[in-house]
């Protein structure tokens, strides 16, 4: 039994195991001097498991009791982190190095999070939920303040951590109420408990645990952390924070509410639709009166989670199928952007000030229309790949009963094409006031330009989305019954 256990968390072992002697083999041989190394091969893992994953994945396999499942939503998850993942890594490798930023424990503690976040799309139980949650949070306090000789990433390092210790502690009180009132911590026995309609204690106990999951999300009001962790932390991390983990806590949000709490879905789903409607109003608003470009695509990241958690509170299969697409969507648009952040320096040194882009496509013709496409894309101007992905959730919201959210959505959206459009302006039509260094590493470059392709093509008939949406759909209708 435990040989077969072992054999469905295979991709986990394998990366957990990987850590473990990359850790060992580091601090015992060259340290640092091999971090260049390390980082290439940890990507390389990464993208050599995802396609394990897609290659062998088949049907739904149960492990540990059910503490652990293995079915296509987590496959489809857990693929979506991986690849974003590899993604970052290869992006941020030149320009930790440059900074003197790039030691050994970056692509290590890289790999704990990944492992983390893949526990916890596939946890089937409220302690397996814990372990991965934990395992994912703590790598990421480390890596938010890596930047040991900075007031500001430290800063963001223990906000980070403090408030995260706030959500942790609100989702642990919820579990424990919910195995309290439930007499278990299966999401199967949950399920049970709740069936015929669920108790006030087991309601209070869904309510905590939805409120850790939103911290998790970065979705308001639960967003506090997100401008000054985002600003704070070393560029690179910034875009991790932004994708992957992103992924794995929108995932096991639906994940509990539908597989733990699925028989009580008006109870919840009044909660995410609220949860929803705040997060986009305030990250389309707040994010108007930001100069540095990284606060700015924070409060983007919690608009953006509003617009997710809206496929997610349809409560339909449709509904999360539509979340998952979203969230591929983002994750695409998120690496092609912080991939030109990554690129933006004065004298070698890193620039966020929003106006340094002014006049840049002059300088930078190929680089402002990546821009152009990525800001296009987000602010969901057809025919970009934003657009699909807002029109996917905004027709799931309509089509669960939730019109109102719907049209919600819409009016934060024309809200939020302000500051994404304002951008675009300064690029083309601002005033020249301060050049920026006019070299974009190959990496930044091939990188930027892929994904500006994906972003703007995936339109065209016979493209299709690259064949997404059936892969999302397969995968949502594993998940909801």
């Amino acid at each position: 039994m435990i040989g077969a256990d072992i054999q469905i968390l295979m991709p986990e072992v394998v990366l957990s195991v990987y850590a473990m002697v990359a850790l060992l083999g580091a601090v015992y041989t060259t340290k640092d001097g091999a971090a260049s190394l390390l980082t290439w091969m940890t990507a390389g893992l990464f993208v050599l498991v995802a396609i394990a994953i897609g290659m062998n994945g088949q049907g739904t396999h149960i492990a540990f009791g059910g503490m652990f499942v293995d079915d296509g939503f987590a496959r489809f998850a857990k693929i979506t982190i991986l690849i974003s993942a590899a993604a970052v890594l290869l992006i941020s490798e030149g320009y930790m190095l440059r900074r003197g930023l790039l030691r050994f424990e970056y692509p290590v503690l890289i790999t704990l999070a990944v492992v983390g976040m893949m526990v916890m799309v596939s946890a089937g139980d409220l302690m397996a939920l814990y372990m991965g949650l934990e395992l994912q949070s703590l790598a990421m306090y480390v890596i938010a303040s890596l930047r040991r000789d900075s007031a500001k990433s430290t800063e963001a390092g223990l906000k980070y951590f403090v408030l995260g210790a706030l959500s942790s502690g609100l989702l642990l009180y919820g579990a424990s109420l919910t195995y309290g009132f439930a007499g278990t911590t299966l999401f199967t026995g949950i399920i049970a408990a709740a069936e015929g309609g669920a108790s006030l204690g087991l309601l209070f106990g869904m309510a905590f645990l939805i409120a850790g999951f939103a911290f998790k999300v970065s979705a308001a009001p639960f967003h506090m952390w997100t401008p000054d962790v985002y600003e704070g932390a070393p560029t690179p991390i910034t875009a991790f924070m932004a994708t992957a983990p992103k992924v794995a806590a929108i995932a096991l949000f639906a994940r509990v509410v539908h597989d733990a709490f699925g028989g009580i879905i008006g109870d919840w789903q009044q909660i995410v639709a609220f949860l929803a409607l705040v997060s986009m109003f305030l990250g389309a608003i707040a994010a108007i009166g930001q100069g540095n470009i990284k606060r700015l695509m924070a409060y983007s990241s919690i608009s953006h989670m509003g617009f997710a958690l809206m496929g997610l509170a349809a409560g339909t299969v449709g509904g999360v199928q539509a979340m998952l697409v979203y969230m591929v969507i983002y994750v695409t648009m998120n690496i092609g952007t912080f991939a030109l952040i990554l690129s933006m320096e004065k004298d070698g040194r890193p620039v966020t000030d929003i106006a340094a882009l002014k006049s840049h496509a002059k300088r930078q013709p190929l680089m402002a229309l990546v821009m152009l496409v990525m800001m296009f894309s987000l602010a969901g101007v057809p025919p970009m790949l934003g657009f699909f992905g807002k029109y996917a959730v905004l027709l799931a919201a309509y089509e669960g009963g939730l019109a109102w959210l719907a049209v919600s959505g819409v009016i934060a959206s024309v809200i939020s094409a302000f500051y994404y459009l304002r951008i675009v302006y300064y690029m083309y039509f601002g005033e020249d006031t301060q050049a920026l260094d006019g070299r974009v590493p190959p990496m930044l470059w091939v990188t930027a330009v892929v994904t500006a392709g994906i972003v703007g093509l995936a339109w065209i008939p016979g493209v299709n989305l690259f064949g997404l949406d059936p892969i999302a759909a397969a995968a949502a209708a594993t998940l909801v019954n």
